[in-house]
């Protein structure tokens, strides 16, 4: 059964989705944009946004019964490639032995003008 995943350390869903679903032991996280958790827009440097987005995660795999070593992969979407290298530093500091696969995805425009956008697929065992 697909059971939706939803916390409240993390932004609400602003449309017809759930912040993550777990099925037969896969989750699947949707893309997490860099709004906190109480709904602030966060459009200041890429580092913030990047911390952003990698702590909603955080969250939403925590509620999910995952961590952040269970990652099997991410994409990354980003809207300018030149900040790539700031983005895998603050990356780096959120799975600093474990090295899940991914994707970096360069992008003309994201909702509301953000930098970044970030989405996962994780196991819970």
């Amino acid at each position: 059964m697909i059971e939706s995943i939803l916390t409240d350390q993390a932004p609400t869903p602003g449309g017809h989705y759930s912040q993550a679903v777990e099925w037969n032991g896969l989750v699947f996280v949707a893309g997490q944009l860099p709004i906190t958790p109480s709904g602030e827009k966060l459009n200041g440097p890429i580092e913030e946004q990047a911390h952003q987005v990698l702590q909603n995660l955080k969250h939403i795999l925590e509620a999910a019964g995952s961590g952040m070593d269970k990652v099997l992969k991410t994409t990354v979407y980003i809207s300018d490639i030149e900040l790539w290298g700031k983005v895998n530093d603050i990356y780096t500091t959120y799975f600093p032995t474990h090295k899940p696969a991914r994707a970096i995805v360069p992008v003309s425009t994201l909702h509301y003008g953000f930098l970044i956008e970030l989405e996962a697929v994780a196991v819970t065992e």
